[in-house]
């Protein structure tokens, strides 16, 4: 953003190349800036001024993915309208491992999970690889799931903050430095749990909707910076869930 109007031309050496980035860059093109971007980098010709356009903002692949993941916890179906299937291939391609039936419609995707799903084991990457951001939801449920996983997170190396809090409503989880490795339990009992972070936050709220019994979450806020009305959203699945204030 700052180099669109920058004097000169600015090269940006390993890019990050997710689909809200490329969506940024198609905006930006769109009103003026000069960019192209290749496997390796990013490179922006500054322009002296940009224009106005009008602008749809595309799904959020993260945000898609923690719905579909919802269906395989809850053992139900769920409409992702307007979603793109290409954006999620790799989550995709996982969950159907585990067990999930994943069908692209028109203009969504269809996710159905009728029976248990079967422990599968991941590894986290820069996109187009299983997205980090989407480890703790796994890790969620993987751990309902039958057999024994392993998670290796290669991307940040405090992303388990969520695993404490899963082990207060009953996961079987075990960590061993990059690895979680996930022996799944028949169900998960509700608890009082914390989110530290947007992702662990979100994990910990889909774990609430498989668990028997009352879930409280709190520092909420922190799933807020990356989910816009999330309680709302899973009311509209029939997902049993309140926002509380304090």
């Amino acid at each position: 953003m700052a180099a669109t109007l920058a004097i000169g031309t600015t090269t940006i050496i390993n890019g990050a190349k997710e689909p809200h980035v490329r969506a940024l860059i198609d905006f930006l093109k769109k009103t003026g800036a000069k960019i192209c971007i290749d496997s390796e980098t990013i490179v922006v010709e500054g322009v002296k001024k940009l224009h106005p356009i009008e602008y749809t903002i595309p799904p959020d692949y993260i945000e898609q993915g923690t719905f579909m993941i919802a269906a395989g916890l809850t053992k139900g179906e769920i409409f992702l309208r307007g979603t793109s299937w290409d954006d999620s291939s790799s989550e995709i391609a996982k969950l159907k491992e585990a067990g999930l039936e994943i069908r692209k419609d028109s203009n969504g995707i269809r996710v159905t999970a009728d029976k248990r799903i079967k422990g599968v084991d991941l590894k986290t990457a820069p996109y187009p690889g299983f997205p980090t951001d989407l480890q703790p939801q796994m890790c969620t449920l993987l751990s309902i799931a039958s057999g024994t996983s392993v998670v290796t997170e290669t991307m940040y190396r405090n992303r388990f903050t969520h695993v404490p809090e899963l082990q207060r409503m009953g996961a079987n989880i075990k960590i061993d430095g990059r690895d979680a490795v996930i022996q799944g339990v028949e169900k998960l009992t509700g608890a009082n749990v914390m989110a530290s972070d947007i992702r662990a936050g979100a994990s910990l709220l889909l774990a609430g909707l498989a668990a028997d019994g009352q879930t409280e979450v709190s520092r909420i806020y922190h799933v807020d910076r990356g989910y816009e009305r999330i309680e709302e959203k899973i009311k509209k699945v029939d997902g049993k869930i309140e926002r509380v204030y304090a």
